[in-house]
């Protein structure tokens, strides 16, 4: 048998089931399976490799020659991949928004793969597009609370859409701004609208010099993106300064009065509903009431803390979510659902016609193809992994989640505040907090500093903040993450800080207390931390 005919023999089974349970596919598979849940059940986040060292595993350029031959590919997976892969399932792997998941999603991938299903139109997505559909009323639903007869109106009508399901929050807030921008600079007698004529048209009909939006800087950087993207430009993304870490009303009015003065409009206005950095919410009603006085969208980015709303205890966190007329939420974060799965909702079902396409190869006027009010074309059916997560855990399931996330964010800021090695700087609204390593004759020579001296302890605590979470995530035993904030008590001075989300459901409190200790002896092994400690003895020797 000739090379050529080996290859296709090869190639037609790669493409073909295997015959029965036990056949080399099979095999393969099963041993993928063990490797991966040994791997997940291992409490280390990282193993001690560079990433100069896996990046030798993965330097060929050159597509390869000839077909391997599936087993062959699946060790070489293991070695060079899952063994070198962050394990997100860890109870200490506490510093990023991933987090662990569910077992059950592991046969529901198989299910999801194996029908290769394309939400783009109808007729690859039959059962899918309803399924998607229903899931997309069933967050509006949880936001809007709209009565049965609305739902039963518009959950599956060709001409609405009660939002549009997308791979991340990314492109739910491009979404939502699109629509907005869209339904804004609408037609109008004598203009097509700004989705045909562009955007230089749609100024000169509306007399408009800039289109702007306006959030605190807390903001994710994918509204950075959408001004981008939609034509608008950067320098029209209005960020605001936020003392409590939370955009305040006042300033939003003021600031959006002005820059209308100036010949301008503002598109829309951006609350948080959990920012990525400290978890904090921004008061939505009072901003809903901002955005009516402006005239202009008001858009709420939840895709951290919209899942609160499940819990009946928490939900009030979100107070005013309701009056958004779009939300963002992503379901792979607090819904605990793989990652892809990412949802823009509007209040009002017309809204999406604003960005409505046809295209009469694929999306034919007057169909449900759900493509033609979504950015993205062709996606895959992530909308059932929601759907079967909202259906196993329920409700109740997500509320005790959420519930005990919030209580355990409250209990590892006790712990921080008790220990004399730390101090909190921000305190869990939902399940996010900030904190520094911090010696207790720092936190004492805080008090009796000059400015001058602060801001040296400042820096130099910054080093040391960032020595040590490198250094723990190195040893890759457990994992924080830091970011840099404005502090309002130092005048707006911004500081390093250790960054923590509690959203594992596997984390311990004793997982909690082992990351502050590891941190402790990282800590006080560094040159940097006697010096700090001498420098805040001599200030306080000073000050007696």
């Amino acid at each position: 048998m000739s090379e050529a005919q080996v290859s296709l023999k090869h190639l037609f089974r790669v493409f073909t089931k295997p015959e029965h349970k036990d056949s080399k596919l099979a095999q393969i598979e099963q041993h993928l399976s063990d490797n991966i849940m040994d791997f997940l059940s291992q409490h280390v986040v990282t193993k001690k490799t560079s990433l100069e060292e896996i990046e030798k595993d993965f330097s060929l350029a050159s597509v390869p020659e000839s077909p391997e031959f599936v087993s062959t590919h699946a060790e070489s997976l293991l070695e060079k991949l899952v063994a070198h892969s962050v394990n997100t399932y860890s109870p200490t792997f506490i510093g990023h928004m991933t987090s662990a998941l569910p077992y059950f999603h592991l046969p529901l991938a198989k299910l999801l793969v194996g029908l290769n299903q394309n939400l783009v139109k109808i007729e690859t997505s039959k059962a899918f597009t309803p399924l998607e559909r229903q899931v997309l009323g069933m967050m509006h639903n949880l936001i809007y609370d709209e009565p049965e007869a609305f739902y039963t109106k518009h959950l599956h009508s060709a001409r609405h859409a009660l939002g549009a399901f997308c791979s991340g929050g990314t492109i739910a807030n491009i979404t939502a701004l699109w629509v907005a921008r869209n339904k804004l600079l609408g037609p109008q007698p004598g203009f097509s609208g700004v989705a045909k004529a562009g955007l230089a048209a749609a100024y000169r009909h509306y007399d408009i010099n800039n289109l702007g939006v306006i959030c605190s800087k807390r903001g994710h950087y994918s509204l950075s993106k959408a001004v981008d993207a939609l034509g608008l430009g950067r320098e029209q993304l209005l960020t605001l300064p936020c003392p409590a870490q939370t955009l305040r009303p006042e300033d939003a009015l003021k600031a959006g009065l002005e820059y209308q003065q100036q010949g301008n409009k503002v598109l829309a206005i951006v609350g948080i509903g959990g920012t990525t950095e400290t978890g904090h919410v921004d008061p939505l009603d009072e901003l809903a009431d901002v955005a009516k006085e402006l005239g202009c969208w008001f858009h709420v980015d939840a895709a951290w803390g919209g899942a609160t709303l499940f819990s009946s205890t928490n939900r009030t966190k979100l107070k005013g979510v309701h009056r958004a007329d779009s939300v963002t939420m992503d379901a792979h974060k607090q819904m605990y659902v793989p990652m892809g799965a990412g949802m823009a909702i509007f209040r009002n079902p017309e809204d999406a016609n604003s960005v409505r396409h046809h295209a009469q190869y694929i999306l034919r006027e007057g169909s449900k193809d759900l493509g033609a009010t979504t950015l993205e074309g062709s996606r895959n059916g992530m909308a059932m992994m929601v759907y079967s997560t909202l259906h196993i855990l329920g409700r109740r399931g997500y509320e005790l989640i959420i519930d005990q996330n919030i209580e355990k964010a409250q209990t590892f800021a006790a712990m921080i505040q008790r220990h004399d090695m730390f101090m909190l700087t921000t305190a869990p609204t939902l399940s996010l907090l900030t904190y520094r390593v911090c010696p207790t004759s720092v936190q004492n020579a805080f008090d009796v500093a000059t400015p001058a001296q602060c801001r040296q302890l400042n820096q130099n605590l910054d080093r040391l903040v960032v020595a040590v979470q490198k250094a723990q995530r190195e040893a890759g035993k457990s994992f924080v993450s830091r970011t840099r904030l404005e502090c309002a008590e130092l005048g707006g001075q911004a500081i390093t800080v250790f960054r923590v989300v509690l959203a594992n459901p596997l984390t311990t409190e004793q997982d909690l207390k082992n990351i502050l200790e590891e941190q402790t002896i990282i800590a006080r092994k560094m040159r940097l931390w006697k010096e700090l400690d001498d420098n805040a003895r001599e200030i306080l020797s000073h000050s007696g």
